[in-house]
């Protein structure tokens, strides 16, 4: 079998084209052309969801790291990280294997000058009583302050008339955050690092605990005076309308979009089908959402959004992966279901709504990150994870006995998007066309086109990308009308395993799926899952006992695929899974190092005893989700 790295050149004109000169380009900002150019584009690895010392979960968690720290750690730097020594040192640390393409900073906006305000002497309110219980019992303000904020909507009592102290507050970190993405902005003709100015909009669903969280992310530099919190108004329809006023339709060049996260987690509220209030969804709330919300982040520290999974119930196995056992953010106890928020049933509804208001909602591509509150942007990798904090475990005063996280959490995952050239305009141009992609951590490389006349053997042409761009539409795209009645459309999907590095080798391939979803004349839906590359029996495993992998698999994988059962009076979507042979999970990586051995529980440490519970999954299948592909049929032939 091919080395990763030989394998990695060899598939480099099937992925895009060699560089060219630098192209006239349409910026919204001041800044050098990139040198390298591709009009057939590039895959570009970030992270667009960090937490740094101004998130209140982060800070109360001993979190240090600034978003001048987080941009540092992203370009290759060792980052450290709690606990402290009394001497301020880190007692832990992290660092990437490989420098990241792009990352946003996105703190919650929510108790942003709160923060400030408990941590800076200076500042008016610094003593208050909730100050004290923030600086003294850190986890009794975690849950207090969250509280105020994400169920009441509401500022603390610390911020004076008006919380104009908390707002005023709140304009140090925020310009922090920006003063930090813009020196770390690369805006020279090398294009090596791309920064976005972004926050999160951080809410719930009071009586289920429902998560509503979003981040957003600003096209360039040009953002609100202060970012718009849930406080200001709690709905995401009040969100979009303020990002319009305040920036998208404001004179200048401001412009923002919104990508909302843990649909798993949201109880069914974050895709009700409804509005925000219950109220049937109007035209209007459709059109403004579908505008604002371009992507869905499907993977991150907090589990999969992808698909629900039940055994005896459901059939696709390959759901099960990293899926929470509860359904909402606030602790209660309520389990999954299908329609809890997963997002190939949250896309299938899009398709049932656009057939009763005449636009979807719903038509969202897709991204992962990690949801680091260690300010820690694309630590993903299953054998350096360390924890992510935020809701998982505390590491502020001590290194935590045991595993480092709770066992449901994962190390998160990766936004990819295919763009021109490294620059803001050019990805954030991606995103508003939803050619972009998530993985759950490895750098794998995909793409994926449909058109209604792709040949049988377009692998094996040299130039199949520029002709599948030429005849037909990338990952996020929709196809247009059939040409002829009986014409299905056909898929070009392309996969190239992570090359990884000298001392951590990518894992081989083992298949690339297409999941093809469609609503039926009498409104029911209906989905496949179809393997188009590859084979699920290809005998590739992993040793347990030393997480070695076992078997053969593939460098890279290319399949065109033809719907022969397509009707085109039927709406539909299609998107592509490619996953990895099994690896093991960080967990199980953990639980061998200390020398867990399950055949003996009388030795198990009662801090490993996760290892052996019925809830560890100790292998995992790495993989990456493309953003769909949607069909809709001319107006009143559905």
């Amino acid at each position: 079998m091919k080395t990763a790295t030989s394998a990695f050149l060899a598939i480099l004109p099937l992925l895009f084209t060699a560089p060219v000169a630098a192209a006239t380009e349409a910026y919204t900002e001041q800044r050098q052309p990139c040198t390298d150019h591709r009009p057939l584009k590039q895959p570009f690895f970030g992270d667009l969801h960090v937490h740094t010392r101004y998130s209140l979960d982060a800070s109360t968690q001993g979190t240090r790291t600034t978003p001048e720290q987080a941009y540092q750690f992203a370009r290759g730097a060792e980052l450290p990280i709690q606990p402290w020594t009394e001497a301020g040192e880190g007692m832990r640390a992290l660092q990437l294997r490989r420098p990241l393409d792009f990352a946003m900073v996105s703190d919650h906006a929510e108790l942003i000058g709160e923060v400030a305000m408990c941590n800076n002497p200076e500042l008016e309110g610094h003593n208050a009583w909730q100050c004290l219980v923030y600086r003294h019992w850190p986890r009794a303000a975690f849950y207090l302050f969250n509280y105020m904020s994400a169920i009441e909507a509401s500022h603390l009592g610390l911020c004076g008339e008006d919380d104009a102290l908390c707002l005023a507050a709140a304009r140090g970190p925020w310009g922090e955050m920006q003063a930090a993405a813009e020196d770390y902005y690369d805006r020279s003709a090398d294009c090596e690092f791309t920064t976005f100015v972004g926050y999160e909009w951080t809410g719930g669903e009071p009586d289920s605990g429902g998560n509503l969280h979003r981040n957003v992310v600003f096209r360039n530099a040009e953002v609100p005076a202060l970012p718009i919190s849930f406080i200001d108004g709690p709905a995401a329809v009040q969100l979009w309308g303020s990002l319009d006023s305040q920036c998208n339709s404001a004179q200048g060049a401001c412009d923002s979009l919104v990508i909302p996260h843990n649909a798993n987690l949201s109880a069914g509220y974050m895709y009700s089908g409804r509005e925000d209030d219950g109220a049937p969804m109007s035209v209007e709330y459709a059109r403004l959402r579908r505008q604002f919300e371009p992507l869905a982040e499907i993977m991150q520290h907090k589990g999969a959004s992808e698909c629900y999974y039940q055994a005896g119930v459901t059939q696709d196995e390959l759901c099960a992966f990293e899926q929470q056992p509860v359904d909402n953010i606030s602790g209660f106890d309520n389990p999954p279901r299908p329609d809890t928020g997963f997002l190939r049933r949250v896309l299938a509804d899009g398709l049932q709504l656009q057939r009763e208001l005449g636009v979807n909602p719903y038509q969202q591509g897709f991204v992962a990150s990690t949801d680091t509150h260690l300010g820690a942007p694309g630590a993903a990798e299953e054998d350096r994870f360390l924890g992510h904090g935020g809701a998982g475990v505390p590491a502020a005063r001590e290194i935590p006995p045991g595993l480092p996280d709770k066992l449901e959490y994962n190390p998160g995952g990766l936004a990819v998007l295919w763009a021109e050239e490294n620059s803001r305009d050019a990805l954030f141009r991606a995103m508003r066309r939803r050619e972009a992609y998530g993985t759950s951590g490895p750098r794998i490389v995909t793409r994926f086109f449909a058109g209604w006349d792709y040949p049988g053997d377009l692998c094996q042409q040299a130039d199949r990308v520029e002709r599948a761009y030429a005849g037909g539409v990338p990952m996020g795209g929709e196809l247009s009308v059939p040409p002829a009645e009986d014409t299905g459309p056909s898929f070009l999907v392309v996969a190239q395993q992570d090359a990884g590095t000298a001392d951590s080798p990518g894992m081989p391939l083992q298949r690339i799926q297409i999941v093809k979803a469609w609503v039926d004349r009498e409104g029911e839906s209906h989905q496949q899952v179809l393997d188009v590359a590859g084979s699920a029996d290809n005998g590739a495993s992993v040793d347990l006992d030393t997480c070695e992998p076992r078997g053969e698999g593939h460098a890279q994988l290319c399949g065109v695929w033809r719907d022969d059962d397509f009707d085109a009076s039927q709406p539909a979507y299609y998107y592509s899974r490619v996953v990895e042979n099994p690896s093991c999970r960080w967990s199980q990586r953990l639980c061998l190092a200390a020398g867990v051995d399950c055949d003996e529980p009388d030795s198990v440490p009662d801090d490993y005893a996760n290892c052996c519970s019925a809830e560890h999954l100790p292998t995992i299948q790495e993989r990456a989700w493309t953003s769909p592909i949607w069909y809709t049929p001319p107006a009143g032939e559905s």
